[in-house]
């Protein structure tokens, strides 16, 4: 059956947008709040202590605003995709992490003022109070996470390894609300301060503790995924099929992804993000993976049978975000996966796909995505050859070659961060709408 043009309903407030005033509001709400708190009842032992209080009042506000970011509720998530909001995240974060060693510069100097003390014996004095010194242990292991999240470190690390460091910042977060809370001063400056601070840091642990427990062990428990097959695509890219009870209740799309544990196959605390390379049904669910690191490598060695741990669905990349009847969609090697997906949603008008490969070797589920796209009566443009060798297909006028209306159709974009980069500045470039422009980042980091 051949898809034909249809009208895209359009919400009054796109979904996108939605969620973003929402965060914005939730930022100006309680940084309003912070203020007021501070120029009422913020008052140090001395100037310099008082500006200490300012900027750690502000970093606990924004170590809120990192448990809403990483925190994976749907609602977000659907809306925003987790390649964003790690993207914030990872900015929000080196904020807070100047923030904090703010603070700590400047509570040192302020006690020293006001003991008439140097700098060293302040600080040695400090360490001997409980409250300062799990504040410390916390911004030490900030600087740590900090330090492999550069970009130079981050790209030398595997992904595996580079996410098991990264989950000391639940310790951070742990250590930093204790550190408030026994400090007294903030928490207990009056009753409004006090059921203020509570209610914020209750939201906070709450939303992570439902995003990432709750509901991953209550999806987990109701499903009980297991893998029913698992089917080489080529020499360094293999497909995995996983089957469960009930998966017509399971609220995935075509175009997400999972976070995939398979039980036995690696330690617990690795895990990596999969896109569905099929759309999801009540049988089961695909996946698509390329050797990159060693457990994606090892996925062709996952016995039949096995149980997976699985969180998600997560990812904007769906038809949620569709504004216009007709489509792009621009896929860089193994980013293919969620747009093969998306060919077997319904109710697309016109298609075109861009599929860029180093040469028709490396184009993973090429007869797949072909035949969807014939099917459709759509086209497929297979874009093979080196950039360095003068292959640029996604400069603007590459683009307006393949795609002469581009600008009236929604644009989705799944690839290597820099070929993702370099079509998203050709759109602009073009006078694409931002909000016909849909892209995930094949990367989680």
């Amino acid at each position: 059956m051949v898809a034909t043009s249809q009208q895209v309903r359009r919400p009054s407030v796109p979904p996108r947008v939605a969620a973003r005033w929402a965060l914005w509001a939730f930022v100006v709400v309680n940084v309003g709040i912070v203020e007021l708190l501070f120029f009422t009842e913020g008052t140090g032992k001395n100037d310099i202590l008082t500006i200490a209080k300012f900027f750690g009042m502000h970093a606990a506000l924004l170590i809120i605003f990192q448990l809403l970011l990483v925190a994976r509720l749907p609602w977000l998530d659907r809306r925003i995709g987790m390649d964003r909001l790690t993207v914030w995240h990872r900015w929000v974060g080196f904020t807070l992490l100047w923030t904090v060693l703010t603070h700590a510069t400047i509570v040192v100097l302020g006690y020293a003022a006001l003991d008439d003390a140097s700098v060293g014996s302040t600080f040695l004095a400090l360490a001997g109070v409980p409250a300062s010194l799990l504040g410390m242990f916390a911004a030490a292991l900030l600087i740590v996470i900090a330090t492999v999240s550069t970009r130079g470190i981050r790209r030398r690390l595997r992904y595996e390894t580079w996410h098991g460091l990264h989950l000391l910042i639940y310790l951070v977060l742990g250590l930093a609300f204790v550190h408030q809370l026994l400090e007294t001063t903030t928490f207990r400056s009056s009753a409004f301060a006090t059921a203020y601070w509570w209610a914020l840091w209750i939201f906070g642990f709450g939303s992570l503790i439902v995003g990432r427990l709750v509901v991953p062990i209550v999806r987990n428990a109701r499903h009980q995924f297991r893998v029913a097959a698992v089917v080489p695509e080529a020499d360094d890219v293999v497909s995995v099929h996983v089957t469960g009870r009930n998966l017509e209740r399971l609220p995935a799309r075509a175009g997400q992804f999972f976070i995939w544990r398979f039980v036995g196959h690696n330690h617990w605390w690795l895990a990596n993000p999969f896109s569905l390379s099929a759309a999801p049904n009540a049988q089961s669910l695909r996946l698509t993976a390329k050797a990159v690191g060693k457990a994606s490598a090892g996925l062709r060695n996952v016995p039949v049978g096995s149980k997976v741990f699985m969180e998600g669905p997560y990812g904007a990349f769906t038809s949620l975000q569709r504004t216009r009847p007709n489509m792009v969609l621009i896929a860089g090697g193994v980013g293919i996966t969620p747009v093969r997906a998306l060919l077997e949603e319904p109710g697309y008008g016109d298609v075109v796909v861009l599929y860029r490969v180093r040469s028709e070797r490396d184009a993973v589920l090429f007869n797949e995505v072909r035949h969807l796209v014939a099917a459709r009566r759509g086209r497929l443009q297979l874009l093979t050859g080196r950039t360095g060798d003068g292959v640029r297909p996604f400069e603007p006028e590459g683009l307006r070659y393949f795609v002469p209306d581009i600008t009236e159709r929604d644009v989705y974009v799944c690839g290597p961060p820099a070929m993702t980069d370099a079509v998203l500045s050709s759109l602009r470039k073009l006078g694409v709408p931002g909000a016909q422009v849909h892209a995930e980042k094949f990367s989680m980091a």
